[in-house]
This record gives structure tokens, C-alpha cells and sequence, in this order.
């Protein structure tokens, strides 16, 4: 029986289309800027998002960096979402390479309006930090791929401009977040002064993210690209399989949307675990199993004996991501075996009291 691995979207492998086009490419010198590849890859990049401009880059987590090292400097804060990417699973990159404090504010489901923002803002003064940076995230990870509207994101970014205060948004899932409302990515982040996205995630490519903004902006992130040895030379193979990606993969994403919601509401069922399917917009479910008597990472190693991966992200709390390469039936197989382990601890439970 095969595999049915839920742990992320970034487990995904290239389609025939990507596998053709990366022994087809055509390539250069990426330090050059003689990657025709690439090339086109960041102009398509910045024409979906109707920017100037765009920059290839390995990882989200570089993308991330590149940006708050271009739009701050050294002692100044930057305000994220609590359960935020680049907050908790970045190294602490902005303090290590850009010198800045990460200003936390929580929430609602992970989405952070103005309301929520504006009473962190801090100038600087001769006794503390001033904020150099606000961060969005867009769907948010850790809060269950949740999704910012539109009209927030762009309030958000309407108060800070006012105040001189640049919003960067790691849209890691961004497509996910433009599917869920029935937008594009362009109208989702137009107002917002740099975006990050991924490739290799929900679309499928099997490495890069792209940044985007204006020719001025990704001039500066090409300088820290390399400064963090992001330089890359015939690395149009990898953006041969990102443009097929970007051009191909946004299409099915309301496949994976559909195969999260049987999840969810299959995963409310079971007794013992904690969710709420309503709350499940795009393609992650995070749900709790505390109730369940098992620590979620003793479930995750249960699953696997059973070739079904799902992650624990704390003892309380767990994770499951639909992708491009797990099918309804995938599906449906993880949450028998799931009612399986959980109604065979319930029996054991039972017969020892």
C-alpha cells in the first residue's frame, strides 16, 4: 500500500511537465544575470504580481530574509504574528543577519489587523527600538492556513505607509489565500511593499521561492541574496520547473482545498479530537488531540507504522497538509487508520480502569 504523506506540501515531487522542462532548460550564468531561464521566471513572477520586478531565490526563508535585511537597519523591531514563519522556524535570522528584534503580536486565528498592530509600533528613542518593518503572513501556517482578506491586508498597509513604516508579506502559500477568496495574487498583494512566495509548496516545484517589488527594492535583495550565498549559476534546471509551476499548478489548488475539508470534518468525528472544519480555508488542518489521551507525536509514530505521515507541532497539537501528490482516497485511508489507533487506545483505556 502506498505511502500517504500529509507531514507538508513541500514533500511534493516535480510533474512529467517539470521533469521535461529542468532536462530541457536552457541555461546561464544565474551571477550573470545570463540565465535566460531564470530570467523569464522573474519577469512572469513580477507580472503576475504586477510588480517591477522579481528575484529567485532557494528558499522562502532567504526570500524572507532578503527583504527585512533591504527594508531595515540594525536595532530596529519588527512586527510579526506571534505563530508567524518568520518568528518561530527561521533560525532567528532577522536578529543574526539583519540585527533586529522581532516585536510579536497575537492574532486572531493568526491574522493581524491594524488594530492589532498599531499599539506595538514604537518610534526610536534614546531608550528603545523603533519599528523598522511590519511582516504579514499570508495564509498563516501555525494558525491553520488561515487567510487575510483583502481589505484588511490593504489597511494594514494604508496605516503603516502613512507613518513611513514598510509591510512585507511572506507569502509562502499566497495562491492558497488568493484561491480561498476568489482573488487574484496581484489584487491580494498590490499594496504591499515586497512579497515572498513559494513554488515549492502548494504548486509543486521542487525548490525555489521567488521575491518580489519594485526594480530598486530587488536590486538591493540580488546584494543580500549573495551576501547570504544564495548566488546561483546554471540554476535555470530548478526555474525551468518553477515557471511550469507558477503557469500550471495554481489551477488544481481547489483540489487540495476540497481534500482538506474531508479531513477536517472527518478528524471532528473522532472522539477525542478538537476541530472546528469551518475554520479550514486552503490546505492545512491543525487540530487538537489532547483529549485523546496520546501526545501527538506518539500518534504521528502510530500513523507511520500504518504509511501514513502527519506531523505533531506540540504534545497537545497536530498537523495535516493536502497537496498535489495525496488523492482523495489518500485521504480518506489516513483518517481510518487515524480512527483505528485512536478507538484501540480508547479499548485499552477502557479494560485497564
Amino acid at each position: 500500500m502506498s505511502l500517504v504523506d500529509l507531514r507538508s506540501d513541500t514533500v511534493t515531487r516535480p510533474t512529467p511537465s517539470m521533469r521535461r522542462a529542468m532536462a530541457e532548460a536552457e541555461v546561464g550564468d544565474d551571477v550573470y544575470r545570463e540565465d535566460p531561464t531564470v530570467n523569464r521566471l522573474q519577469a512572469r513572477a513580477a507580472e503576475i504580481f504586477d510588480r517591477e520586478a522579481g528575484l529567485f531565490v532557494p528558499s522562502g526563508s532567504m526570500g524572507n530574509h532578503a527583504a527585512i535585511k533591504v527594508h531595515t537597519h540594525h536595532g530596529q523591531e519588527v512586527i510579526c504574528e506571534e505563530r508567524s514563519h518568520i518568528y518561530n522556524y527561521e533560525m532567528a535570522t532577522m536578529a543574526a543577519v539583519s540585527g533586529c528584534l522581532a516585536r510579536t503580536v497575537r492574532g486572531e486565528d493568526g491574522i493581524l489587523g491594524w488594530d492589532d498592530i498599531a499599539p506595538a509600533l514604537r518610534a526610536m528613542t534614546a531608550e528603545r527600538a523603533g519599528t523598522g518593518l511590519i511582516s504579514l503572513e499570508n495564509t498563516c501556517n501555525i494558525a491553520g492556513g488561515a487567510v487575510t482578506p483583502v481589505e484588511l491586508a490593504e489597511r494594514v498597509c494604508d496605516e503603516a505607509h502613512a507613518r513611513g513604516v514598510p509591510v512585507h508579506l511572506d507569502g509562502a502559500r499566497i495562491f492558497n489565500a488568493a484561491t480561498a477568496l476568489g482573488c487574484t495574487v496581484g489584487d491580494l498583494t498590490r499594496k504591499f511593499d515586497s512579497v515572498m512566495f513559494c513554488l515549492s509548496k502548494g504548486l509543486g516545484a521542487p525548490v525555489g521561492s521567488v521575491l518580489v517589488g519594485s526594480k530598486e527594492f530587488i536590486e538591493s535583495a540580488r546584494r543580500v541574496r549573495k551576501m547570504l550565498g544564495g548566488g546561483m549559476r546554471q540554476v535555470g534546471i530548478l526555474a525551468a520547473a518553477g515557471l511550469i509551476a507558477l503557469e500550471e499548478s495554481p489551477a488544481r489548488l481547489p483540489e487540495d482545498h476540497e481534500n482538506a475539508q474531508v479531513l477536517a470534518r472527518g478528524l471532528a468525528e473522532i472522539p477525542g479530537i478538537r476541530l472546528d472544519p469551518a475554520k479550514v480555508r486552503t490546505n492545512i488542518v491543525i487540530f487538537d488531540v489532547q483529549e485523546t489521551g496520546i501526545e501527538s507525536f506518539e500518534i504521528a509514530r502510530r500513523l507511520k507504522e500504518k504509511d501514513i505521515l502527519a506531523n505533531g507541532i506540540s504534545p497537545a497539537t497536530m498537523r495535516m497538509v493536502t497537496h498535489r501528490d495525496v488523492d482523495r482516497a489518500g485521504c480518506q485511508r489516513a483518517l481510518q487508520v487515524m480512527e483505528g489507533i485512536l478507538a484501540g487506545e480508547r479499548t485499552r483505556t477502557a479494560v485497564a480502569q
